[in-house]
C-alpha cells in the first residue's frame, strides 16, 4: 500500500496514512469527533477503528491518554509510527483486533469513555470500494453497527460516554441500538454543509445506564453563506489543549 505523510491541525501533529482510494484517510468527520470528544481527566479512553490513529493522537496532543484498536493491522503499525513521530507513545498505545472479540480482549465495563467513527454504510449496502482497506472502513464488512454498540455496552462502565459521529441517514438506527443496548443519548450536533443544506452527519455523546435527557446543540455549518470556512469548524482544527 502506498502512504503519505502529511500535515494534521495546521501542522500541529505529522500524520502517516494511505494514499486517496487505497484506506481510510484523514477527513472532517475525523477532525469533528476529536473537537467533540472532551474527555475529563484521567479517563481511560478507547478509540474503536481508530484506524492511523489520528483521532487518538489529537486526544493525545490535547494530554489525554489513549488506546486505539482496529482490524487491519497495517493501519495498527501506521498508527504506532504516527505515535513515534509525534513523540505520543506515553499517551497513545494501538492494537490489532477484531471489536467482534472484545469479551477476549478486555474485562467489562473497562472504559470511562469510546470513541468511534463507524462505517458509513452497513455490509451490502452502498457502493463498495475496490480497495479492502477502505471499503472495510466504509461499508462495515467487518463489525455491523449492533455489533458495534453491544462491544461499546460491554466496554464502558457504567456512567461512562460513547462518542459517535454517524452519517446522518443513519441517526434513526443509532438511536434504536443505544435505547436497546441501555445507553442514553445526553448530546446531539448536526454538521451541515452550508446554511440551508441538510445535515451531513451527526455528533452525539451518550452515557451508558443514565436517565435519558438530550440536549440538542447549535447545528455546525462547515461553510458560511459566502463559501468561507465558519469560526466553528475553524475551532474543531485547533488542538484545544487541556
Amino acid at each position: 500500500m502506498n502512504e503519505s505523510r502529511e500535515d494534521l491541525l495546521r501542522g500541529e501533529l505529522k500524520i502517516k496514512q494511505p494514499r486517496e482510494n487505497e484506506g481510510p484517510r484523514v477527513n472532517l468527520d475525523t477532525i469533528l469527533l476529536a473537537h467533540f470528544t472532551r474527555p475529563k481527566k484521567g479517563e481511560r479512553i478507547l478509540e474503536i477503528g481508530c484506524a492511523h490513529g489520528a483521532v487518538s493522537l489529537i486526544l493525545a496532543k490535547r494530554g489525554h491518554t489513549v488506546e486505539g484498536v482496529d482490524i487491519q493491522s497495517h493501519l495498527i503499525e501506521m498508527a504506532g509510527e504516527n505515535a513515534a513521530e509525534n513523540g505520543l507513545e506515553d499517551k497513545a498505545k494501538f492494537y490489532t483486533g477484531d471489536i467482534r472479540d472484545h469479551r477476549k480482549m478486555w474485562e467489562a465495563q473497562s472504559f470511562d469513555r469510546v470513541a468511534v467513527n463507524p462505517p458509513y454504510f452497513e455490509k451490502n449496502s452502498g457502493s463498495v470500494s475496490p480497495s479492502t482497506a477502505l471499503a472495510t472502513a466504509l461499508n462495515g464488512l467487518n463489525c455491523t453497527l449492533e455489533e458495534l454498540v453491544q462491544a461499546c455496552r460491554y466496554l464502558l462502565k457504567n456512567k461512562g460516554y460513547l462518542d459517535i459521529v454517524i452519517h446522518a441517514g443513519r441517526v434513526g438506527e443509532l438511536l434504536a441500538l443505544l435505547d436497546k443496548y441501555n445507553i442514553a443519548p445526553k448530546k446531539f450536533r448536526a454538521i451541515h454543509p452550508k446554511p440551508g443544506a441538510e445535515a451531513s452527519v451527526v455528533l452525539i455523546e451518550a452515557v451508558r445506564a443514565s436517565k435519558h435527557g438530550l440536549r440538542i446543540e447549535a447545528p455546525l455549518f462547515v461553510l458560511d453563506e459566502d463559501g468561507k470556512e465558519t469560526p466553528q469548524l475553524l475551532e474543531a482544527y485547533r488542538t484545544g489543549g487541556e
